[in-house]
């Protein structure tokens, strides 16, 4: 294990942590507050990074154990420092809450703590706003996209931080296609703010919801989210926009070079779109007549809702929790299921779904005639044998993961619907459960042990399980 190497990566992180916190600060003094929570904690990750660059290198490689844990070190620590501004300024007397509540805002999760958001001051509503933009595409792939990293480090890093069963890269140079990605992201985020600006949403609010839709967080700066404005024209700017970011990021680039065909004709990208398509029109359907009387009026909530759920985004106009139950259970499935691999979204993904079901279908086929020899194949490619070993294993663990958790989380005493979707929901990344944890309501009255268990759950959702789980393999720490 190259610890130093470790170290060095921990420190830049730090280093990014510290230059981050002069957005927020500079917000605070443009509205009257004090920047003092955010200097604090600049200064603390100033040192912090200082201190991990101290050990002298003596080789440079990274290997697949070294990219698993730099990942899921660099995750734990800029949130263990990230939520040091809540309490410094006093917003949460806890630090359990302002590490659940920074955790929730990097894996772009959108579940709260505040019970009154509107009273959280303008510098650290932008603070939870600017985690999500940050975490959407991942903190190391943003440094790699503007701090240079030899290409084989780079490949071990991304395997370890973007979602999905493969990882692809743009173009052959891996810091350029972070700097592709990312460009993309800031240009259709600068976009969205432009147009929502356009719908008579005020700047600040703008900024915050474009970052928090971009990053697929849901962290909104209104009590009753995007509701609150009451708009036709901003529901459907930022369902269409949350669609947009849960798409595979691969797919704009061979738009952008003309490629349409195997862009449009993506199964990953069908499936997606057409999972939402149906889960939108069924609950419509279900809708109309004993809560809308116009079936536009049922599909403009049902999109926005299935939007925001299944790109794990978590944004409401309405309190769905007092839908019918097939509507509730649609969303949960599609909570479930999730956004694209390479998206900005969270869930098990599509891409891994339509895998699971080609695997399955190809094992009854089998079943059928023995004697058959056929392959996995998606979109013309035969799939890897450890690619399909690889989703089955993540969609098992899943499953565990969710179980235990809730069983933990049960004994808080909450009813089975608010305990079982609360975990659903943070390991999904998606922000509203339904019960005490639906879209009107928070996570404020669960117990510190229930908080921590769940704010693990949100960074195993994020990072896919595996860079969380490996740090815990004794096998990890060991010498070759």
């Amino acid at each position: 294990m190259n610890y130093r190497m470790i170290s060095k990566i921990l420190s830049r992180v730090m280093g990014v942590l510290a230059v981050l916190m002069l957005f927020p600060a500079f917000t605070a003094l443009c509205y009257g507050e004090s920047p003092s929570s955010f200097l604090i904690t600049m200064a603390i990750a100033a040192t912090l990074a200082v201190l991990l660059a101290l050990p002298k290198l003596t080789r440079k490689d990274i290997y697949a154990r070294e990219g698993f844990v730099s990942v899921a070190l660099a995750w734990v620590l800029i949130s263990l420092v990230g939520a040091l501004p809540f309490v410094f300024a006093g917003e949460t007397t806890s630090y359990v809450d302002a590490f659940f509540e920074i955790v929730s805002g990097f894996t772009t999760t959108g579940s709260s703590i505040f019970t009154d958001v509107e009273s959280v001051s303008h510098g650290h509503l932008l603070w939870r706003s600017l985690s999500h933009w940050i975490g959407g595409m991942g903190v190391l792939v943003f440094i790699m996209a503007v701090v240079p990293l030899s290409e084989e480090r780079s490949m071990h890093i991304m395997r370890a931080e973007v979602p999905g069963p493969t990882v692809g890269k743009l173009v052959p140079r891996i810091r350029r296609s972070s700097a592709i990605t990312y460009l993309i992201y800031v240009v259709l985020t600068i976009i969205l703010i432009i147009l929502l600006c356009l719908g008579d949403m005020p700047f600040f609010d703008s900024v915050n919801h474009a970052m928090a839709t971009a990053g697929t967080g849901g962290f909104s700066v209104k009590a009753i989210s995007i509701g609150y404005y009451d708009s036709a024209y901003i529901d459907i700017v930022t369902g269409i926009f949350m669609m947009l970011f849960g798409v595979n990021f691969n797919i704009y680039f061979l738009l952008l070079i003309r490629k349409f065909r195997p862009a449009l004709t993506n199964s990953e990208f069908i499936g997606y779109f057409g999972i939402a398509a149906a889960a939108s029109l069924l609950i419509a359907v279900d809708l109309l007549g004993d809560y809308y009387d116009s079936f536009w009026t049922a599909l403009r909530y049902a999109f926005f809702q299935v939007s925001s759920v299944m790109t794990t985004t978590g944004f409401a106009t309405t309190n769905f929790d007092l839908w019918p139950s097939f509507s509730k259970a649609i969303l949960v499935l599609v909570m479930f299921i999730g956004a694209s691999a390479g998206s900005t979204g969270g869930g098990i993904k599509v891409s891994r779904i339509l895998l699971l079901a080609k695997t399955a279908k190809q094992e009854i086929v089998k079943m059928l005639n023995p004697r058959r020899t056929s392959a996995v194949r998606m979109d013309g490619h035969t799939v890897e044998i450890t690619t399909i070993r690889a989703a089955l294993v993540f969609f098992t663990l899943y499953i565990t993961i969710t179980f235990i958790s809730t069983v933990i989380v049960a004994l808080d005493g909450f009813d089975l619907v608010t305990t079982f979707t609360s975990v659903v929901t943070c390991i999904s990344n998606v922000g509203p459960g339904l019960g005490e944890v639906g879209p009107m309501g928070n996570f404020s009255a669960f117990s510190d042990i229930s908080k921590l268990i769940l704010s693990a759950d949100m960074l195993l959702g994020r990072l896919e399980i595996f860079p969380i789980l490996i740090l815990f393999t004794p096998s990890t720490w060991r010498k070759k």
